[in-house]
């Protein structure tokens, strides 16, 4: 008899073979394909080295230049007694220019009080050009050091002596007492051309014997940070990476030579922003000549004149010239003085040589020994003339620079303007502590924003003293020169800042609107 067991086992028996049957089969079939999922791709093959062959070439040539002439680079570390005081009518330099000095922020300090000096330490490069210890610098590196040393390549720190200075290039000359060291050859700077690849050596942000690379960016720049517009230019632009620190490192091309000395940036982050400066070989290598002579100082000629760089169009315009030196201060007593040369002239020639611009006409006289002589060819209201000029060492420049060369007129005091006129400026005549002080023109009260004036950069507290070459020596001739300015004219507007007034005249200017 069956029972209901044995039905049940009957019937349900085969159904949980065939359960388990379908379960083992489904885990077997399932079981390799997750083992594949888990298992790693092929790894791509590696490129033929055949077909990047030229990018491992350029790799291996890199690798060589840079441990050729790493050996040679300095980190120069420097202790200084600064002196915090910086008076309000000092000029503090571009805020967007940094040359690295070692001394935290080159524009900060305090105004007015006594001066508060203190002891600093600060580091930037060097570069060992001669086996027997003679180092390039930057001058703000090692300005006011009371002691200098130098970690070398191999890790050695050796105490260094300063040799010379040039405060007008930013270069500097120490000394170890060392023989036999590596160093690097100079290279001919007028050779470069924009494109080419150089290299950065130095010590930036105190990371030791650091090595970028970048191209020439653009050449014969114009002094990235003049606070003196008599300074040489033709800067190399780089945008190998420079940062604070790189500061007297070499620039250095594809041959292993010094074809620059790093010494400035364009920043508006006090870091790189691909915007670098270095000066040129051809001008380190006479500076560094004279350094390590027997007087240990550069010896420069001077006529006695001051100019702008990077003149308005409009300016070229009124003034009637395409190329050459627009003169917008004189030394008194000074040679360009003596000679007759006068504000407002426009130097074209140096004994028959062309003048293109201040940097031509700087590296021109620059070159010569005081004491000689140089025909200088110049426009005046037009007309060519020139005059013999004996140069004068700079650092004996007789006078002071000013760019004063109108005398007062006999209109007498104008009424005081009540709102902006067609150029947008509010003008008054000048208080008499600065008439008293030999200062001629009107004082710019206000200027209207998004004006004429506002637009070419003019700003309240400049003294205007010339405006389209009419001299303006009060409110009357003032009034009288803008009101005869119309639409689509050019206006050259020539001003003096009353807190530096012997610094010479600035122009501004642009088409009327």
């Amino acid at each position: 008899m069956t029972t209901w067991k044995d039905l049940t086992r009957r019937i349900f028996a085969p159904l949980l073979a065939a359960a388990m049957v379908v379960s083992v089969g489904a885990y077997e079939f399932a079981k390799p394909a997750s083992a594949a999922a888990l298992a790693p791709a092929p790894a791509a093959p590696a490129l033929d080295s055949n077909s990047v062959g030229a990018l491992l070439s350029l790799d291996q040539a890199m690798e060589a230049l840079a441990s050729r002439v790493t050996p040679a680079i300095v980190n120069v570390t420097v202790t200084s007694k600064t002196n915090l005081k910086m008076n309000a009518d000092e000029d503090q330099g571009e805020p967007n220019m940094q040359q690295f000095g070692p001394f935290g922020n080159p524009f900060g300090g305090q105004f007015g009080g006594r001066p508060q000096p203190r002891v600093e330490h600060g580091l930037g490069s060097g570069v060992i050009i001669s086996p027997d210890g003679y180092i390039v610098t930057n001058n703000h590196v090692v300005d006011g050091s009371t002691d200098i040393s130098v970690t070398m390549g191999d890790r050695r720190i050796l105490p260094a002596k300063l040799v010379g200075t040039d405060p007008l290039t930013d270069l500097a000359v120490i000394k170890v007492n060392a023989t036999g060291l590596p160093s690097v050859p100079w290279g001919d700077s007028t050779q470069l051309h924009p494109g080419q690849t150089v290299l950065a050596f130095g010590n930036p942000f105190g990371l030791r014997f650091t090595v970028t690379r970048g191209i020439v960016s653009a050449l014969n720049r114009p002094n990235p940070s003049a606070t003196d517009r008599r300074k040489p230019g033709q800067f190399i632009q780089t945008d190998a990476a420079i940062n604070p620190g790189n500061s007297g490192g070499p620039l250095i091309n594809m041959d292993g030579q010094v074809i620059g000395v790093n010494t400035a940036i364009y920043t508006q982050s006090a870091g790189y922003q691909g915007v670098g400066f270095a000066m040129p070989s051809n001008t380190v290598i006479e500076v560094y000549n004279e350094l390590i002579g027997p007087q240990h100082k550069v010896v420069r000629g001077s006529i006695g004149i001051s100019f702008q760089q990077d003149l308005p169009a409009a300016v070229g315009r009124v003034y009637g010239f395409k190329s050459g030196v627009l003169v917008s201060s004189v030394a008194k007593g000074g040679p360009a003085e003596q000679a007759g040369i006068k504000v407002g002239d426009i130097i074209t020639s140096v004994d028959g040589k062309s003048i293109k611009d201040g940097d031509d006409l700087v590296n021109t006289i620059t070159d010569r020994h005081p004491g000689s002589t140089a025909k200088v060819g110049y426009l005046r209201n037009g007309q060519q003339q020139s005059a013999t000029v004996t140069i004068q060492d700079r650092t004996k420049t007789v006078g002071s620079l000013t760019g004063q060369n109108n005398t007062p007129s006999d209109n007498g005091p104008g009424e005081e303007q009540s709102g902006p006129d067609k150029l947008g400026i509010t003008a008054v005549n000048l208080p008499q502590q600065l008439t008293s002080r030999g200062v001629h023109g009107v004082l710019i009260q206000q200027v209207k924003p998004g004006s004429f004036a506002d637009e070419i950069g003019l700003a309240q507290g400049a003294v205007i003293n010339e405006i389209n070459k009419k001299p303006i020596s009060n409110k009357g001739d003032y009034t009288a020169a803008v009101s005869s300015l119309k639409t689509g004219d050019d206006v050259v507007v020539s001003i003096v800042d009353p807190r530096r007034p012997n610094t010479g005249n600035f122009y501004r200017g642009g088409t009327l609107p």
